[in-house]
């Protein structure tokens, strides 16, 4: 891949993908909208929102990150048996399992200071936990599209990747969290 650093070819690439990125956080926060009252019923939801949807996208752009890097170093191989590309892709699930109980029962606490807790601890943890854990999977498979996407159309992944990654997640993070609010609520 021949990439050109100018800021015309910088833009040409990111112009159209932070345009629709941008129509994309929108519908983002009309779903998260549609929700406010149940949010204000529980102060810790409403808590658990910001966290959830930023630890994510966090770890989506670690695995993209690294995948980046393992592109440009010519390591990156899209094969499904390809030992690193499933180790980083189960790493980043594993690390949801062990950084979202962490948010909920922060969220939980945070809340509980303040004294607006209105749900136990144990469901703050299992919504925090369940939303988590499907984020993680889902931020996988975004950013091996992306990755992908970004190889096949010949575009430096550093550029189109992480900001996809990012404001999807918080799309699927709105969804997933609330799809897990409906659940154990």
């Amino acid at each position: 891949m021949a990439t050109e650093w100018t800021v015309r070819d910088i833009t040409r690439a990111m112009l159209p993908v932070l345009l629709a990125l941008t129509l994309v956080e929108l519908g983002s926060g009309l779903v998260l909208g549609s929700f406010e009252s149940q949010l204000y019923r529980y102060p810790t939801l409403l808590a658990l929102v910001p966290v959830t949807i930023g630890t994510a996208g966090n770890l989506g752009s670690i695995l993209a990150a690294r995948l980046s890097t393992a592109f440009h170093l010519g390591t990156l191989s899209f094969d499904p048996t390809d030992e690193e590309l499933a180790g980083n892709a189960l790493a980043t699930v594993a690390l949801s399992v062990t950084v979202f109980p962490v948010v909920g029962v922060g969220a939980w606490l945070l809340t509980s200071l303040v004294g607006g807790t209105a749900l136990p601890v144990r469901t703050v943890l299992t919504v925090s936990l369940a939303s988590g854990v499907v984020l993680a999977v889902l931020a996988v498979v975004v950013t091996l599209a992306a990755t992908y996407a970004a190889y096949r159309f010949e575009l430096d992944p550093d550029d189109v990747v992480i900001p996809l990654v990012t404001n999807s997640c918080d799309v699927l993070g709105v969804l997933v969290l609330f799809a897990s609010i409906q659940v154990f609520v």
